[in-house]
């Protein structure tokens, strides 16, 4: 899963097919699928090697977002750095630095996903560390206004990550490292 590629198309490909297979088609954003629908979603590869390059990428992400209202969100897909996940996890404090470094923060968010994820509290192997779980390190740049505006017109929003692990509970273990395999390019679809 955390192989590494230099075709970036490759990498694009797979992430895209994550999101429209796993995140839309599972419901597990239901924000998501309007977005991809209308192609404001901007899924692009840091080519850094080093989490300074990152942050690098992350600031003309952030810039680029900006500049154009037309992109309603990017996935900064970054297969170079960070693969372990807790130096992924501790570089989500230098992220959340740039942002106020860019005067940047309640305007931008950044969310998080990652092969390995785990959210605090859990096991490495418990089901709901898939919802977050993608084929490559990933960057999701939100802008806040837009999920303020999803979150107050969607019914229930407060119950999407309960409904997400229980989606998680009933796909069961073996069915997501399964899927894991797939998205990532490591076994066929069946």
């Amino acid at each position: 899963m955390n192989r590494m590629t230099t075709n970036n198309d490759e990498v694009i490909r797979s992430v895209q097919n994550w999101v429209e297979s796993f995140v839309v088609d599972l419901n597990l954003c239901p924000f998501a699928k309007s977005v991809l629908a209308d192609s404001r979603v901007r899924f692009t590869v840091a080519g850094a090697a080093t989490e300074e390059q990152l942050l690098t990428a992350l600031q003309v992400e952030l810039e680029l977002l900006s500049r154009d209202p037309s992109i309603e969100t990017t996935l900064l897909i970054h297969p170079g750095v960070l693969q372990d996940y807790y130096d992924y996890n501790q570089f989500l404090d230098s992220a959340d630095q740039l942002l106020l470094q860019l005067k940047l923060e309640g305007i931008y968010q950044v969310a998080s996903f990652h092969p390995d994820y785990q959210f605090g509290g859990t096991a490495p192997d418990d089901v709901e560390n898939y919802t977050n779980r993608s084929p490559y390190p990933v960057l999701h740049l939100i802008r806040e206004a837009s999920l303020e505006r999803a979150l107050a017109e969607f019914p229930d929003a407060d119950q999407i990550p309960s409904r997400n692990i229980a989606l998680m509970k009933s796909l069961g273990q073996d069915r997501l490292a399964i899927l894991t395999r797939v998205f990532s390019g490591d076994e066929e679809s069946k």
